[in-house]
């Protein structure tokens, strides 16, 4: 069981079951035109386009509890070896780098016993399923830094039109940011029932592992057929929208205002569930200390919205303030920074600078943030000792913390404003929040 009583910044964590190389260094060197022997950890799924990313290095294993998804992707890397089981990945000396895909619960245990043998990790996002697991996930890559490389897999970060708005916002085109406001479509279907029927294991399938960390429950493909739309909307598994694509469009407010630690915290929407992920959420972060544009810091307040209720919300708020230049109820996705003098609208692929009349004439800032070689080439080259990985585990895994924040409020009581003390960690008005800032770690799965 999760000690939930010793929050705080210096807590590192231990695995009964995966700490028997704790303290092993990698075991060969690499140079720039040596290859990775490279694992990974959940082949299906998204795992299918990491490794394709990571496909210039050797693919040394493979692992999934689903033996379909195994076979077929054996047949594309006859060479690589197979397990069911991350945990022996982990303790192979023979690998250098590990690729995380698996489902949010298992991101962190994963990644915290790989980078404890001294592997380089590249993560799906969230990389924690809890804000104390973020911030395992930052501490123990910052105790490595110089010798290991890590990447979270928000891959819109390697992106041009990202760096031309952070670029943007930084020279000050919008003037003094007051406010940033993130929004996605995207809902999440009814859970229905929190436990159920049991059925039988299919031959093969390794339900223990797949389960793993989480409260224990009878095998039924319910909880994970169907990939991250479907476990995603269980607490037991994932953390939602506002974790899964959170990851991506926070990532762009984060990066251009420069956000650290948020000092308060409030949800709206409707009353959390205990058991799934909210269709429709709004949470604020209050945020100190941030980079508000023109070489000036300043306080400001982000805003997060998805789902039906979240999306109407935001382009009540948003509309008024663009007039004709944009229909903001239209962007599916996107951020807006809300400066004294304007507003700066971004998605993937565009941006708009509002109002268009009277920015017409602005000259953009030449670019200043360098292009990449892509996310996966970025973290590649760092493992090689050659650049730096830009979403490393310290800067995305305080994104994440800040982000998975945003859900304890809603879980805990919509409409209070909780104050978060990121050096003490923990929420100081509220001791059911500070709680739920871990959880109970099933039997076997134990962190400490």
């Amino acid at each position: 069981m999760a000690n939930t009583n010793t929050h705080n910044r210096r807590t590192f964590i231990g695995f009964g079951l995966a700490a028997s190389a704790a303290c092993a260094t990698r075991s060969r060197a690499q140079s720039p035109n040596q290859k990775l022997n490279v694992a990974i950890i959940g082949a299906g799924g998204r795992g299918g386009s990491n490794t394709n990313g990571v496909k210039s290095e050797t693919i040394y294993a493979l692992c999934d509890t689903n033996p379909g998804v195994l076979s077929s992707v054996k047949g594309r890397y006859p060479g690589a070896k197979t397990t069911n089981d991350w945990r022996k990945i982990v303790d192979d000396p023979a690998i250098d780098a590990v690729v995380i895909s698996t489902a949010d619960h298992h991101h962190a245990p994963a990644a915290i016993a790989a980078m404890r043998n001294g592997k380089h990790v590249y993560s799906e996002k969230p990389l924690a399923h809890t804000v104390q697991e973020a911030r395992w996930m930052q501490e123990e890559y910052i105790k490595r830094k110089d010798k290991i490389a890590t990447q979270m897999g928000t891959q819109i970060h390697a992106t041009d039109n990202y760096r031309r708005a952070v670029e943007l916002v930084q020279a000050g085109a919008a003037g003094t940011i007051k406010e940033a406001h993130v929004w996605c479509g995207r809902t999440i279907r009814p859970v229905g029932e929190e436990v159920l029927p049991e059925q039988p294991v299919p031959d093969g399938f390794n339900w223990e592992t797949w389960l793993g960390p989480a409260p224990q429950r009878a095998y039924n493909q319910g909880y994970w057929k169907g990939g991250n739309l479907n476990w995603n909307r269980r607490w037991d598994f994932g953390n939602g929208v506002l974790g899964d694509m959170g990851s991506h469009l926070i990532d762009l407010p984060y990066w251009a205002l420069e956000l650290s630690r948020p000092n308060k915290v409030k949800a709206e929407g409707p009353k959390g569930d205990k058991v799934a992920a909210p269709p429709s959420q709004i949470a604020t972060w209050h945020h100190p200390d941030a980079n508000v544009g023109g070489g000036k810091r300043g306080e400001i307040d982000l805003i997060w919205y998805h789902g039906p209720e979240g999306m109407k919300t935001m382009a009540e708020r948003l509309q008024p303030k663009l007039g004709k230049d944009t229909n903001i109820s239209k962007w599916h996705i996107g951020v807006a920074f809300v400066g004294d003098e304007g507003i700066v609208v971004s998605d993937y692929g565009k941006i708009v600078h509002s109002p268009g009349e009277k920015f017409k004439d602005y000259k953009r800032p030449n670019p200043s943030i360098a292009k990449s070689l892509g996310h996966h080439k970025e973290w590649i080259s760092a493992c090689k000792g050659e650049g730096k990985s830009l979403c490393n585990f310290e800067y995305s895994g305080a994104l994440i913390e800040h982000n998975l924040l945003g859900n304890l409020a809603h879980r805990v009581e919509v409409g209070k404003e909780f104050e978060w003390d990121a050096e003490k960690f923990e929420i100081t008005n509220d001791k059911k929040a500070t709680e739920l800032l871990s959880k109970t770690y099933r039997k076997g799965w134990e962190v400490s």
